[in-house]
């Protein structure tokens, strides 16, 4: 046997999908879950290996959100939510806890201009009385997928040509030819939103439905919006111009000046709340990630506010070994069935243990403000200081004890092992209402902007008339007027 013949070559690669130890993948659109909804399984092992191989890719900087900045201040409650959820640092009006924010830029690298089109990364980690809570959202209330095992391929299609390293159009547009699901995405991207002005001057989102736990054990899906007092505003391509022409990390040099300034940004932090009784009453599933709840069956109910009054005192320690993990919660907060989100559980985790180390929980800037104790230990950079002779649990020579147990969501999961798309996609219906509610000037921006990626030299005719049939289907005006100024006749 010829030990060379099957060498990993992408010249020698099987003609269908395989795991790294060759066997084959018959699905790699769909994680496992039960039923078709979720949540996701632990044995799916090639779900698992895709997202570890993937957030080893790049060491030691991140993967995605690799241009950040930081900074430190305080979230106060306003109004009290003390009904529907159990969380400490929550439990009243005029309760203040500790934070630090991180923004970025998802896709580009640590060094690039901060005034490229890319969503942002809005990341708050509160330093509760009951451990840490990260709360790691983006300035667009949506996503581009609803299933984790699409994001190594996602961001592989943004980032740039693996052989030319040249971020080129038509290997978006391909890629997300495939997944019309993105539509309500990109009318965020290619919307003004897309290039904010400042840190200060942008929303938050979740983006991902949570669940809320009261002390009697209901539960209700949460979705978290920030809301800046100083209002949103953006860059048009002009400006982006100026700006960047001037300084290439405007934004980061914008917010750290306004805080030496004492002109401190604060965020007005705001939910939408559902019972989970009531998710079979829509036209969409309120666990897919690339849907918005309406705010008027929905409103907006306001929590409190935070205020970033500090700047961080050394970039490395404070914003490169600053680490976040959706997984982190604290009890009255806890997870949904939301498929991106199951998978980013594991993922964040996973990418901050390559990227700083098994014990990165341990750096001070990650590390909780109260008290803590479990029997992990020893490793790669372990500074912690131990001196007990019991280290397993349970034990009679040591008192530490289990923790008064706290609701967690009630809900009973059934269904076959499966993988799968949600039933109720519904792509199309929100991105043309949110398209619709631009005015004249807006819109036309917006369609300029689809024109040029369109226009990509290596963007086939099939390609366009994916894109074109797509937004013919979210609203037909937008449809004729792309097909019109690509001179394409619409197959709709």
């Amino acid at each position: 046997m010829d030990p060379y013949k099957h060498r990993p070559s992408s010249s020698h690669s099987s003609p269908f999908f395989t795991t790294n130890s060759g066997a084959p993948v018959w699905n790699n659109n769909s994680s496992l879950t039960v039923g078709s909804r979720g949540p996701i399984l632990l044995e799916d092992y090639h779900l698992l290996e895709k997202l570890a191989q993937f957030d080893r890719e790049r060491i030691p900087e991140r993967v995605v959100h690799a241009r950040g900045v930081s900074a430190k201040g305080f979230f106060e409650v306003t109004h009290d939510i003390s009904h529907l959820t159990c969380a400490d640092f929550l439990r009243a009006p005029g309760v203040q806890t500790p934070v630090i924010v991180r923004f970025s830029t998802v896709v580009h690298e640590r060094a690039s201009p901060e005034t490229l089109r890319d969503p942002r990364g809005f990341a708050v980690k509160f330093y509760t009385r009951e451990g840490n809570f990260d709360l790691v959202g983006n300035n667009m209330p949506v996503f581009f997928i609803r299933d984790g095992i699409k994001f190594p391929d996602m961001v592989h299609a943004f980032k740039p040509n693996p052989k030319s390293n040249i971020q080129e159009n038509w290997r978006i547009l391909d890629f997300f030819s495939h997944l019309p699901e993105s539509l309500h995405m990109f009318t965020f991207l290619f919307d003004d939103v897309g290039v904010p002005q400042d840190y200060r001057h942008m929303e938050g989102f979740g983006v991902h439905a949570y669940t809320l736990i009261n002390k009697s054990g209901k539960a209700h899906y949460v979705k978290f919006h920030w809301k800046p007092t100083c209002g949103v505003k953006c860059l048009l391509e002009d400006d982006c111009v100026a700006v960047g022409g001037a300084n290439h990390s405007h934004a980061t040099k914008d917010l750290y000046d306004s805080i030496a300034a004492g002109s401190y940004p604060e965020w007005k932090l705001f939910i939408q709340t559902m019972d989970p009784e009531h998710e079979d009453r829509f036209d969409f599933d309120p666990l897919d990630v690339t849907k918005t709840w309406p705010e008027d069956i929905f409103p907006l109910q306001p929590v409190g506010r935070m205020v970033l009054n500090k700047n961080i005192d050394n970039f490395f320690t404070e914003s490169e070994q600053l680490a976040f993990c959706p997984a982190i919660v604290v009890p009255g907060i806890h997870y949904s069935d939301d498929k991106l989100l199951q998978t980013r559980i594991f993922s964040y985790a996973d990418t901050q243990r390559h990227r700083l180390g098994p014990n990165y929980l341990m750096l001070p800037v990650n590390a909780p403000k109260c008290a803590h104790h479990n029997n992990h230990h020893d490793g790669f950079m372990n500074f912690i200081h131990r001196d007990e002779e019991v280290n397993y649990f349970p034990s009679r020579f040591d008192t530490v004890r289990h923790a008064e147990r706290f609701p967690i969501p009630p809900r009973i999961c059934t269904g076959i092992r499966e993988k799968c798309v949600i039933e109720k996609e519904n792509n199309f219906k929100q991105p043309g209402e949110r398209y619709r509610s631009f005015d004249p000037e807006r819109q036309e921006r917006f369609i300029c902007r689809w024109v040029t990626a369109l226009s990509d030299p290596r963007a086939t005719h099939e390609i366009r008339n994916i894109w074109i049939n797509y937004w013919s289907q979210c609203d037909k005006s937008l449809g004729e007027k792309l097909a019109s100024r690509l001179n394409i006749k619409p197959s709709l």
